[in-house]
């Protein structure tokens, strides 16, 4: 066990800051909620950005970028998009050497200004749809900071689109959460639970709210990423009107939807151990390092080095050239060689010594599983892409089997009350209560839905106030 790591099982909360602080991937900043990110932990956002961009410019998206700055009185514009974000708004009232005739909000979400901006570009129905993503850092005034997962400002993507029809604005809307789920899961190997959010939970100004819900290892749920159908709320409120086919004014259909650096605390959470950082293959800068050891500073340099490099260009083709590093750290003694690869979340290491260069073997050690392979000199760029794809599904599944492990189902709220108590995870019952039922048992328990499902259309009596015709909600504590 790592000494610089808190077990998990002692202090979780520590534990995870500890392995944060081993992997060097973040750190607190001069300003209270804020975070830096290390080149560990932007390398993992940057891995992040490029694949799940991708995906968005696979289902037709473009990229652009809105102002950091926007004017407070187009917050005040949606009632209840105000409601919801005030609280947590940072606000510039002084600037150039004097007070500000409007206050400016730094943005917690750009459905405003944007909204502003789509009035000025969409006048007929040949300009929808307008589908436009953006890269960017928000700001939300946190006042319990956690690195990764809560802090003041993040960085994330927010999607903004613009439709002729309730249709395809809804169907929109799914297809993200779609995106957002397969990424998840084929590349994070984070499974998710998707549905609608309950109304108590809804993105404020929303009409529907769909996530992507997951269970850490402490069994608590995190929020991965959202999409929103916005319906007509923000056409309205800022006049975001066309001209139809039968040369009608109507408003157009919005929906927005998001994911954060919130991603790599869910990577964290639900893969490290207490050795430090475990990252998938898919997602991971590094995917292999190669490691030749030799007390014999004449047989290293002559001999066991020429052969690491050889393995290491092979490598890069099969693999990519990013993907994969040479340690040439000779002044660290071997085991400190390991564990500083090992901490960093290297899903695999390729040792590479004198009995190996004499048997024309590699020594192989996967980081998920800590299992040795002996893997022959001759075959390495066809065995590693192997044992890559099994350490990634590998951790798919075991998150998978931990999640439907403590995942229980119940039928009263007694029932409700003694699993979260004495077994936490998920908790699955039919609900058909109202907010004001939703916050009774938020105040009574700490749980709150985390979704309904979309996939259970069964209407059952509900858990909580007996009525007939609930839907079957996932409730959990939740970070």
């Amino acid at each position: 066990m790592a000494r610089n790591i808190t077990p998990r099982e002692k202090d979780y909360s520590q534990w995870y800051l500890d392995v944060i602080k081993a992997a060097e991937m973040a750190d607190y900043a001069p300003v209270r909620g804020c975070m830096v990110i290390r080149p560990t932990g932007y390398a993992v956002w940057e891995s992040i950005q490029s694949q799940l961009d991708e995906r968005f410019k696979e289902t037709g998206h473009v990229n652009a970028y809105f102002p950091l700055l926007i004017p407070n009185s187009f917050l005040e514009k949606e009632a209840k998009h105000v409601e919801g974000f005030s609280p947590e708004c940072a606000v510039v009232t002084y600037a150039g050497g004097e007070e500000l005739e409007e206050p400016l909000v730094v943005r917690p979400t750009s459905e405003t200004v944007i909204g502003h901006m789509y009035s000025k570009w969409v006048q007929s129905w040949r300009d929808l749809p307008i589908l436009i993503n953006q890269w960017c850092n928000v700001v939300r005034w946190e006042k319990r900071p956690r690195l990764f997962l809560r802090t003041s400002e993040f960085l994330w993507q927010e999607g903004h689109t613009a439709h002729a029809t309730r249709e395809e604005a809804m169907e929109e809307t799914l297809r993200m959460l779609e995106v957002y789920r397969s990424f998840m899961e084929e590349v994070l190997a984070l499974p998710v639970i998707v549905g609608e959010k309950s109304e108590g939970e809804r993105f404020p100004g929303a009409e529907n709210t769909y996530t992507c819900e997951a269970m850490m290892t402490d069994k608590r749920a995190l929020q991965a990423g959202t999409s929103h159908f916005l319906g007509q709320n923000f056409s309205r409120a800022f006049d975001i009107r066309f001209q139809n086919k039968e040369e009608e004014l109507e408003y157009a259909w919005t929906t927005s939807w998001g994911a954060s650096t919130r991603l790599i605390g869910a990577i964290v959470m639900t893969h490290s151990d207490n050795d430090g950082l475990v990252l998938p293959p898919n997602v991971a800068p590094v995917k292999v390092v190669v490691i030749p050891i030799s007390p014999d500073q004449s047989r290293l340099q002559d001999k066991i080095l020429p052969e690491a490099k050889n393995i290491l260009e092979r490598l890069k083709k099969a693999l990519g050239r990013d993907q994969v590093i040479l340690d040439t750290q000779f002044h660290m003694r071997p085991g400190d060689r390991f564990f500083y690869h090992l901490q960093r979340g290297i899903p695999l290491r390729l040792e590479l010594g004198e009995a190996e260069l004499a048997s024309s073997r590699l020594r192989a050690v996967r980081r998920d599983t800590t299992e040795v392979i002996n893997i022959s000199l001759d075959a390495v760029d066809r065995e590693v892409p192997k044992l890559l794809d099994d350490i990634q599904g590998n951790l798919l599944e075991r998150a998978r089997t931990f999640r439907e492990q403590n995942t229980y189902q119940v039928n009263s709220f007694q029932e409700f009350k003694e699993a979260l108590n004495e077994k936490g995870g998920f908790i699955k019952a039919c609900f058909a209560g109202t907010p004001e039922d939703e916050r009774a048992i938020k105040e009574a328990t700490t749980a709150t839905i985390r979704c309904f499902l979309l996939d259970d259309s069964t209407e059952r009596t509900c858990f909580y106030t007996k009525k007939q015709g609930g839907r079957m909600a996932v409730f959990a504590k939740a970070y």
